[in-house]
């Protein structure tokens, strides 16, 4: 098979848009892009889709034996379920911003322990998201709330396109410029 075709499981396309589309929805809502739309309209879909789907997602890639996807889809399939449960519940900025930060350490841990580079992309992105969403709320800062909520939807556009480009056989992995190919020395 080709490295730079993704050959990515049922279980890991399933798991790879169930986070997608939570992150696009969660993002979207942080943006304040689309008018009436909070990141508390995306409650359901975190709930179902990313808490449940993806937690279930994980259960089955750990049955399968890959533990990197049944590891990512579990924990970040709590971390959803959670999420949801306790939107609109009566919390300090400061708690939110401490479950965010606490996160976003599971969420590094993701990003530096393997993957493909779509899987990187998706948790580093994800990382920053989380990083400024708790600070934005330990300081109030709605515009940084904003930013955060771009990555969110960048992350989510990346594992997209990580499950489409697995589901249909499209390519993932970047070309490597071979090493002194394409530099001419003057001398």
């Amino acid at each position: 098979m080709d490295n730079d075709v993704s050959a990515g499981s049922t279980t890991t396309i399933v798991g790879r848009l169930a986070l997608g589309v939570t992150l696009l929805a969660f993002g979207l809502g942080c943006t304040d892009v689309i008018d009436g739309v909070t990141a508390a309209d995306a409650v359901s879909i975190a709930h179902y889709i990313g808490g449940v789907a993806l937690f279930v997602a994980g259960l089955f890639a750990f049955r399968d034996r890959d533990v990197p996807a049944g590891t990512a889809f579990v924990a970040l399939g709590a971390f959803w379920f959670t999420w949801a449960l306790s939107a609109g519940a009566q919390a300090s900025d400061n708690a939110v911003g401490l479950f965010l930060l606490l996160f976003a350490l599971v969420v590094l841990s993701l990003a530096v322990s393997g993957g493909d580079q779509l899987d990187r992309g998706t948790y580093g992105l994800f990382l920053v998201s989380l990083v400024l969403l708790a600070v934005a709320r330990f300081a109030d800062a709605d515009s940084l709330a904003e930013v955060g909520g771009w990555f969110a939807v960048a992350a989510g556009a990346v594992a997209w396109y990580a499950a489409t480009a697995a589901a249909a056989h499209w390519p993932t992995a970047v070309p490597r410029r071979a090493a002194g190919r394409g530099v001419t020395a003057h001398g």
